[in-house]
């Protein structure tokens, strides 16, 4: 009996090994927490455009457009806001919805970006501003910030002037939603897009007191993300229209001159992505490691995948699906805890969702920082 109990206890021990070894860990499990929908609230028309970043503190910050009359972008609608949610302990639970940019019905405030200014902690929040009232399609540019982790936000300032040319004025011109970066000097820089003359950098040395235009048009490129590169040099990933992949954009000159070419490797419909630094072996890490997300189809908006690089944007992984369904605008954070946390619009923009990932996820086990 006691040699039949052993082989019992042998064969439940065995089958329970099997069973732990095909079930995903927690650690790797992928959660979608809906932060922002119109079911939340019945005068709001659909939330769309979103994006991400994590304070200095830790506290994660998410914001976005509440579109109220329709899902229209900015000279469609003349009711749109930007609101927020915090997280204070890597995206488990959020504060309720709070509106931190909201002008009388007739003027509107869309696509969100952020920067944070690692030296201060402060939090640069861009937005494309229209008086649809007064001066219909003519696109504004401004900026809050906040100086407290996402807390509280100063008043709008209008920094048009600054980082535009006047012949612009009427120009179809935006800043690029989702986020921006600072450089290893601490020049806080952004994409600027003018359908007309081209995508251009513009970039701030002192803090976010002041900001100026890089003078020179990049094309081809719509809505791009700006990356500083381990040996100093900028690229910038491209959406661009009907061209079925994203464009990459280099400058060894501080963004003086431009080499660009097709990256085949990142099919895209021509959408928003998102393109983070997630560690440098110049701070102390054991690799160099890019992040990026975006639609990995030609022609549709689905398949959202997230791919890595370990050689500075030359090859990138065949990627790993996080949604296969529907999709569109993704906006990424390295949080705390050293997961990335991924904010982005599902099924149709019917909701808009946080879910954090960790690198072992990713990689299927083969990068794991201890």
């Amino acid at each position: 009996m006691r040699f039949k109990y052993a082989l019992v206890v042998i064969l439940l021990f065995f089958i329970s090994c099997v069973q732990n070894k095909k079930s995903p860990s927690k650690k790797n499990k992928t959660e979608f927490i809906n932060l922002f929908s119109s079911d939340m609230d019945d005068n709001v028309s659909c939330y769309r455009i979103p994006s991400i970043i994590t304070a200095l503190n830790g506290d994660i910050i998410t914001t976005i457009d509440e579109r109220v009359p329709s899902c229209g972008d900015l000279k469609w609608s003349n009711d749109i806001n930007i609101v927020m949610r915090r997280s204070e302990d890597n995206g488990k639970t959020w504060s309720e919805i709070q509106s931190i940019v909201d002008y009388p019905i007739g003027e509107s405030a869309s696509d969100p970006s952020m920067i944070l200014d690692k030296t201060t902690g402060e939090i640069f929040l861009f937005f494309n501003y229209m008086n649809l009232d007064t001066e219909k399609d003519v696109y504004y540019l401004k900026m809050i910030s906040s100086k407290d982790n996402g807390k509280s936000w100063s008043a709008p300032i209008d920094i048009t002037s600054q980082i535009t040319k006047p012949e612009w004025k009427n120009d179809f011109k935006f800043i690029t939603s989702g986020r921006g970066i600072q450089t290893k000097s601490g020049a806080l820089i952004h994409t600027l897009v003018n359908l007309e003359n081209g995508l251009h950098l513009f970039k701030s040395i002192d803090y976010g007191k002041n900001w100026s235009l890089i003078d020179t048009p990049i094309k081809p490129a719509d809505e791009s993300k700006v990356m500083q590169l381990s040996d100093g040099s900028l690229m910038i990933n491209s959406r661009v229209n009907g061209a079925g992949a994203r464009y990459i954009h280099k400058s060894t000159n501080d963004g003086e001159t431009w080499t660009s070419k097709m990256d085949t490797q990142l099919t895209d419909p021509a959408c928003n992505a998102s393109l983070i630094r997630y560690s440098l072996k110049s701070e102390g890490s054991d690799k160099d490691r890019l992040i990026f997300s975006n639609l990995n189809s030609k022609d549709a908006r689905e398949n959202l995948t997230i791919r890595i690089s370990y050689d500075e944007g030359e090859t990138w992984s065949k990627g790993k699906t996080i949604y296969a369904g529907k999709a569109a605008y993704s906006s990424m954070t390295v949080l705390e805890n050293g997961d990335i946390g991924l904010f982005f619009e599902k099924d149709v923009y019917k909701e808009n969702v946080f879910v954090s990932f960790s690198l072992e996820w990713l990689t299927d086990g083969k990068d794991i920082i201890n």
